[in-house]
């Protein structure tokens, strides 16, 4: 399935290589400001060309399909589309039979069959992260006329295991090889109880969209898995006022599933792009035997730059989806 939500629902179409990609949004209400100037900044952030991604250049302009009039949403489907027109499908016809070690040709191929379109990546591309980020500019903007103090930020932290993510983006790129990164988000105004205990806690319905990104490897909240290593006396958050502020927030700002006030903070880790240029000793099956896969095209060394404003995005819609059905009123100032 290619949907998320329950309120604000966010369906993707298309693939790296066809005529088109976009979204759908379903649960918008009647009268938010959306128009194309809308998303420039965000889809910006996203594009590609600086040093360490890809040289595929697209102009990744938006166009609003439905959903809107005279730059206000009316209440049915926002429907988001745009073009793709660098394209090289020639490159990727003998991943079919020589599948790259790390991406999902193998997989792809073997539950799709000949419906399987691995024309840069298909489906698995890191350029279906476009309509995500588009749904994040919209989820922004809902988020900001129901809870006005709400920010969301995320940064990569890390790249390759280094915290000099210049040198190691560089380092990569001149051994043909690829790096992957740590990205931190954070989250401050946040009401107190977005999210549900259980099946759709807060660190749940997050981890299930952040999972949706490409190459996303592991996710933790707070303090993670650190908090393994830790005394309930060390993990324990002390509350410092009666609107819940608490001395450490080593629990990430959700307790029991749900949001407590204090701020939401979260980390992802993602993995190398599994398209480099070193040659790799791989099995052919067409020939039957291991053999030097070689690959060409276009490929980010470090993807993971290009994924804070994308994080940002997912988290939007998570909690635009939750705002949408939310009870709770208690924004902090």
């Amino acid at each position: 399935m290619k949907s998320f939500g329950r309120c604000f629902c966010v369906s993707l179409f298309g693939t790296s290589h066809a005529p088109f990609l976009g979204v759908e949004i379903k649960g918008c209400p009647v009268g938010l400001a959306v128009d194309e100037r809308i998303f420039a900044v965000d889809i910006a952030r996203r594009k590609a060309g600086a040093l360490g991604t890809t040289n595929r250049i697209e102009p990744d302009v938006p166009h609003i399909a439905h959903g809107c009039v005279n730059g206000y949403s009316t209440g049915e489907t926002i429907r988001i589309i745009f073009e793709n027109k660098n394209i090289r499908p020639d490159e990727y016809t003998h991943f079919k039979t020589h599948p790259r070690p790390g991406h999902a040709d193998w997989a792809a191929r073997q539950k799709y069959g000949e419906a399987c379109d691995l024309s840069g990546g298909g489906i698995f591309s890191g350029r279906m992260t476009l309509p995500l980020v588009a749904a994040g500019v919209v989820a922004k903007c809902l988020l900001q006329q129901k809870y006005p103090h709400i920010n969301i930020s995320a940064r990569l932290v890390e790249a390759g295991g280094s915290k000099d993510i210049a040198t190691a983006v560089q380092a990569a790129r001149e051994a043909g090889d690829s790096i992957g990164g740590v990205l931190e988000c954070r989250a401050t105004g946040l009401p107190v109880g977005l999210g549900e205990p259980f099946f759709d806690s807060l660190e749940s319905c997050i981890s299930h969209l952040v999972f949706s990104i490409p190459g996303i490897k592991g996710i933790e909240f707070g303090e993670g898995f650190a908090a393994a290593r830790m005394r309930g006396s060390e993990h324990n958050d002390c509350y410092i006022d009666k609107q819940g502020r608490t001395a450490s927030n080593h629990a990430g700002g959700i307790n029991g599933g749900i949001s407590n006030g204090n701020e939401l903070v979260f980390r992802v880790a993602a993995k190398p792009t599994p398209s480099i240029a070193l040659p790799q000793q791989t099995f052919d099956l067409a020939a039957n035997k291991m053999a030097p896969l070689v690959i060409k095209g276009r490929h980010d060394v470090c993807f993971a730059l290009r994924l804070p404003v994308v994080v940002e995005a997912v988290t939007a819609i998570v909690l635009a989806d939750f705002a949408c059905y939310n009870f709770t009123d208690t924004a902090p100032e």
